[in-house]
């Protein structure tokens, strides 16, 4: 036996239990890459659900209604402090595109009316926010944590999903809107 391979056999006696769980390491990393963060990331490419649900304001909204334009869903709860860093950043994003195509709706989480509404007069919140007191809305869209940010095409079809927020997340946001805009 050569040197060289004495010394390779020495190297695989000594961590013989390192290669496998490398190995699977690294398999476990490309096949959590591969699936969807959570369920509504499956989302991508269908159709949005459809649904009805009462404003703040008091007017019901049918998503449906806005087709034709782009539709950023924002689920958020009051409790959420990622939704607090959050939804003042979308009042500006709403602010900005409402009269070139594009609407914001937030659908809250809270289990009662009055946590949004104190929410949404504290932080200035203008854009339409309706309420999911029964969780059917959360319920189709399979939104497992808070906030979610779903983009919807002019067609209809949810073609980004965001899970949390993290600061910066609103750049992405309007790259994103910028170019559903455009086709």
């Amino acid at each position: 036996m050569t040197s060289r391979a004495v010394g390779q056999l020495r190297w695989t006696k000594r961590l013989p239990a390192l290669r496998p769980s490398a190995f699977l390491l690294s398999l476990l990393a490309v096949i959590a890459a591969a699936l969807p963060s959570s369920a509504a990331s499956r989302l991508k490419g269908q159709p949005a659900p459809d649904f009805v649900l009462k404003a703040l304001s008091g007017e019901n909204m049918r998503l449906s209604e806005f087709r034709g334009q782009v539709v950023m869903i924002n689920f958020w709860a009051s409790w959420a402090s990622p939704s607090r860093m959050e939804m003042p950043r979308l009042e500006k994003i709403a602010a900005t595109y409402k009269g070139n195509g594009f609407v914001l709706l937030g659908v809250n989480m809270d289990d009662t009316v009055a946590s949004a509404t104190n929410f949404a007069n504290a932080y200035g919140i203008t854009y339409p926010l309706l309420l999911d007191v029964r969780k059917e809305v959360v319920r189709r869209y399979d939104v497992e944590t808070v906030p979610v940010t779903v983009l919807v095409d002019r067609a209809g079809s949810v073609r980004f999903v965001h899970q949390d927020y993290r600061l910066g997340a609103e750049q992405t946001y309007v790259a994103e809107i910028r170019a559903l805009l455009k086709e």
